[in-house]
């Protein structure tokens, strides 16, 4: 069994649409952790003026009753409060305006325009937005309830803002991620909170933006989620895969896989084995991934958001109708997303965990996989 999801929906359409098909039944969804996720998603420090107006609230459609999963495709749809300021605009039934052709720089609006023969970039903007990651994260949090079943959680923290990276470190401790979820910067360290505040406030002072890092760490996963028999098959691939699916990341790191330049004997990790604890590492410079499976201990990536490009300092562009010179149409947008990139990282990391966590476990029922893990469990025992 494998997870898989569609989702559907423009930034300012009525609302923003997901099905998702694979769950087992007899899963327990606990609701409001899902919209707490979904609010995690719209908090941050340099976030815009839409955050003022969302209240984002997942509605289960169907797949589920009563709370508990039935085996059925899940349907979940989060409504837009904004398409109302828009309906004129953004709609299934109409269409009014005038046509965005001042494509902006950093942005999907020249490609797609071109690519689907549109003379509107409007099309693409309100589909390629970020908007539409709060479906993302809703699936997230399904993948984490999942997953929390067994003993998994996945947490994350901003490690940048700007330029200098905190150094790779561990999963926060329970103390420390109490630290981050109170912090609107999504860090257990007040002192960088204040300098990154500096940076942003300096950034909207001269109508621009500024990216960063985050961490997203798994934890009390087994040993042998993911494969390595195939490319497309192997867990660190579509981790890598999953997070650049985010918009505007343009970069992972797996554990300590910018510190190449070490000699082996100081990059690797050692095997140790005792009847108490089972195989484990003194150390975890691979981020818990080795051959492209889960090696037991907690997995660690970083993903690398750049500056967003929609800025009230415009850069120079072409106009899609005219071809002439002029400069990026600029649209409501944040000075800094780095915070709520962070959670959509967990979500993105939480479903490709799940889905490797079911190939490995997968049965139609929750019964099914739990016998599965603890005869496996037994097994390497």
């Amino acid at each position: 069994m494998t997870l898989r999801y569609l989702t559907a929906g423009e930034s300012h359409g009525p609302g923003l649409v997901a099905i998702a098909e694979g769950f087992p039944a007899g899963l327990a969804v606990d609701f409001e952790a899902v919209d707490r996720d979904l609010r995690r998603r719209q908090k941050g420090y340099g976030r815009g003026g839409r955050m003022k107006i969302e209240t984002d609230q997942a509605q289960f459609l169907a797949g589920l009753r009563g709370g508990v999963t039935t085996g059925a495709p899940i349907a979940l749809v989060v409504w837009n409060k904004d398409h109302e300021s828009w309906k004129d605009l953004v709609s299934p039934y109409a269409r009014g305006g005038k046509k965005f052709t001042q494509v902006r720089p950093g942005h999907a609006d020249l490609a797609g325009a071109l690519k689907y023969d549109l003379d509107d970039a409007r099309d693409v903007l309100e589909r390629a937005s970020a908007r539409s990651t709060a479906t993302i994260v809703a699936l997230g949090a399904l993948a984490k309830a999942l997953l929390g079943r067994f003993g998994i959680a996945v947490s994350s923290r901003v490690v940048a803002i700007g330029p200098r990276a905190k150094l790779a470190d561990a999963p926060p401790s329970a103390e420390q991620r109490a630290a981050i979820e109170a912090s609107d910067l999504h860090v257990d360290d007040e002192g960088l909170a204040a300098e990154w505040r500096a940076l942003i406030d300096a950034e909207r002072a001269r109508g621009g933006s500024i990216g960063g890092a985050f961490d997203v760490y798994a934890e009390g996963l087994p040993i042998g989620l993911g494969s390595h028999v195939h490319p497309d098959r192997r867990l660190d691939a579509r981790l890598a895969g999953a997070l650049c699916g985010i918009q505007a990341i343009r970069a992972v790191e797996v554990g300590d896989g910018t510190q190449v330049g070490r000699p082996g004997y100081e990059f690797h990790d050692p095997i140790h084995y005792d009847p108490a604890r089972g195989f484990h590492r003194p150390s975890n410079r691979a981020g818990g991934l080795e051959g492209g499976m889960s090696d037991g201990m907690p997995i660690r990536v970083r993903a690398y958001m750049k500056p967003i490009p929609t800025m009230l300092h415009p850069l120079d562009t072409v106009d899609l109708a005219t071809r002439e010179a002029t400069q990026a149409r600029y649209e409501r947008s944040d000075v800094c997303a780095v915070p709520a990139a962070a959670i959509v990282g967990e979500a993105v990391v939480a479903w490709e965990v799940a889905n490797a966590f079911l190939e490995k476990f997968g049965g139609d029922a929750i019964a099914d996989v739990e016998q599965a893990v603890e005869a496996y469990a037994a097994r390497i025992r």
